[in-house]
């Protein structure tokens, strides 16, 4: 969290929110799609951050929103962030990336020279 914007989580779509059954729709993880709602009423943002594309997109968000749950973006920045950093990268900027292919590197001594 920079201070500056709303504290912003990018959610990844089959494997996270719902089971991986691609290019069909798995079941619910109904806890972690509780827990995004939750973020979103306390004023969080909360990015769809999918590799689905058109139709199967189109469907993901459709599904998501028969749940209650709704995005603040899908597959692309904040405006208020592209407007901050007057940049829209194509990688989603967020404070915290939830997906089911996911490592966290962390090393022990920083692993810089």
């Amino acid at each position: 969290m920079n201070g500056l914007t709303p504290f912003v989580i990018a959610v990844d779509f089959d494997g996270t929110l719902c089971e991986d059954k691609w290019p069909a729709i798995g079941r619910p993880n109904k806890e972690l799609i509780q827990r995004l709602k939750e973020a979103r009423q306390v004023g969080q943002k909360v990015i769809l951050w999918t590799c689905r594309e058109d139709q199967l997109l189109k469907d993901a968000v459709a599904w998501c929103k028969s749940y209650g749950l709704e995005f603040d973006a899908v597959n692309a920045n904040l405006p208020e962030r592209i407007a901050l950093y007057k940049t829209d990268p194509r990688k989603v900027g967020a404070d915290l990336y939830l997906d089911d292919r996911a490592e966290n590197v962390r090393l022990e001594d920083g692993g810089y020279d």
